[in-house]
């Protein structure tokens, strides 16, 4: 009742799994690029795509499987082989916590597989992504500004590190510092507000003092940086922030909202009569506060 099933080379035996001695699906696309199960045709998966910001890392790739699914194996070059998202009908896979050896070097091996055959000797056709190593790598994310102000001729930034998945043992996340440590600099961009001239400093810490014309407002953002890459070495910049009146300080920013959701609370006005001039929000006492 079955269709005609092509002869493959020794898929499981005499090839260490994981190896260098690898055989690659796609060497073998001319010759098997499907194969048939019944009425169910097996596609190998293509463009077959890593996607990583701070360590988070997802795995993607195509066609969308009709009658088979996928199951994605990790290869790293000295871990053992780990299994995820198996029979999945999905083409995407977090593979973060495969991952933990970030300075491992990664290939994923996306199997085309029918339920009955996960048990099988007989290796399932599969498609090997490109290689992957999460520390050269992974995207740097945007560092979050904690605090800025600017007094006379002095602008103070000061910021935090991105998050990775990854946590320390006592439950608290670890940072992108944590793991990359002298490796991972910070560039703060800064400019008089209204103009393009950009200047620019870097530190390895978490603050930055730079001299700046008084009275002038001035905008910023902070960006992350690896200068030991050839590739990726900019992360993701900042939010992009200015001093000036009622803008120099997150704080103020923070208690204007929480205000505004006092009053939506407690007063049950709406978020559009809280900020509409023609409805008034309901008076409250400020020593409720």
């Amino acid at each position: 009742g079955s269709g005609p099933r092509w002869p493959r080379p020794c898929w499981g035996a005499g090839r260490p799994r994981g190896s260098a001695a690898a055989v690659k699906a796609q060497d073998f696309l001319p010759l098997f690029p499907s194969e048939s199960v019944g009425e169910v045709e097996k596609v190998n998966a293509v463009n077959i795509t890593w996607s990583s910001i701070n360590f988070k890392t997802i795995l993607q790739w195509q066609p969308k499987p009709s009658g088979y699914f996928y199951t994605v194996e990790i290869h790293g070059q000295t871990s053992d082989i780990k299994r995820k998202c198996i029979l999945t009908s999905e083409t995407e896979c977090d593979v973060t916590d495969a991952l933990r050896n970030v300075n491992e070097t990664y290939t994923a091996h996306i199997l085309s597989v029918m339920p009955a055959e996960m048990d099988n000797f007989e290796e399932p056709p599969f498609a090997v992504s490109e290689k992957f190593t999460p520390y050269s790598q992974t995207v740097i994310g945007k560092p979050e500004i904690k605090n800025y102000s600017q007094e006379g001729s002095k602008l103070n930034v000061v910021f935090k590190d991105p998050l990775t998945p990854y946590i320390f043992p006592n439950g608290s996340f670890q940072s992108i510092q944590d793991i990359f440590q002298h490796d991972l600099e910070y560039k703060l961009y800064y400019w008089k507000d209204q103009s393009s001239g950009k200047k620019d400093v870097t530190t390895k810490s978490h603050n930055f003092e730079v001299s700046v014309d008084s009275g002038k407002n001035y905008c910023f953002y902070v960006q992350g940086i690896i200068p030991s890459r050839r590739e990726n070495r900019n992360g993701q910049e900042s939010v992009v922030l200015c001093t000036g009146a009622g803008r120099n300080n997150l704080d103020g920013e923070y208690w204007v909202v929480f205000v505004a959701h006092y009053l939506q609370l407690e007063c049950g006005n709406s978020w559009e009569e809280l900020t509409s001039s023609k409805s008034p929000p309901s008076l409250v006492s400020w020593s409720s506060f």
